[in-house]
């Protein structure tokens, strides 16, 4: 498990993440027409899954809206957005904001997505919703990288995310920071830092 925050207020996760460099964990999740729809549906793609507690605060929505408007400029990949909302809130949203290019995902009737990916939040007021993170998956499923937000008001760190989404196969990509100290800049040549150096 993982610990994060909520307001600086501990909320520890049920696991950890996958790792990256293995398959990302299959799942089935609902779609805003109430089908079900696997992981697998969308291999050959590179896939961006941005995960958060509800579609109905400010942060989680902000990822939505930004995550929409990334997706649209690459080449060959979608955005799935998943949390614990009903379908009807994901396309409520999405049609209230004009947000076509990102597919919303519901945990609603099927749970093993928290379970398998670690993030279902135990403790606090979000108990039992899904914590925020990113995972950015290479055309085979294969994770090139993955964040947990720390603080659970924040937002994902987007250059990141994007800077993996974009990149080349046998590309490094910086794959697990979790602080801005720890991040590589883009332009340098230096290696990644993941954290673990101190």
């Amino acid at each position: 498990m993982a610990n994060v925050t909520l307001k600086g207020n501990p909320a520890r996760t049920s696991g950890d993440l996958p790792e990256t460099g293995r398959k990302a964990p299959d799942f089935t999740l609902t779609r805003t027409d109430l089908s079900d729809v696997s992981l697998l549906d969308f291999r050959g793609s590179r896939i961006v899954l941005n995960i958060f507690p509800s579609v109905d605060t400010p942060v989680c929505s902000a990822t939505v809206r930004r995550f929409n408007q990334e997706i649209s400029l690459q080449d060959n990949a979608v955005a799935l957005c998943i949390s614990r909302d009903l379908p009807f809130a994901h396309s409520r949203f999405c049609e209230a904001e004009g947000l076509k290019e990102v597919i919303p995902l519901s945990e609603m009737r099927h749970r093993d997505f928290g379970t398998s990916y670690g993030l279902h939040l135990q403790e606090g007021p979000l108990a039992g919703l899904l914590a925020r993170a990113v995972f950015i998956l290479d055309e085979t499923g294969t994770i090139l990288y993955q964040h947990l937000v720390d603080e659970i008001t924040e937002e994902p760190d987007y250059e990141q995310a994007l800077a993996a989404l974009r990149s080349k196969p046998g590309e490094e990509v910086c794959t697990t920071s979790r602080t801005a100290e720890h991040a590589r800049p883009q332009d340098t040549d230096e290696p990644c830092d993941d954290g673990r150096a101190g």
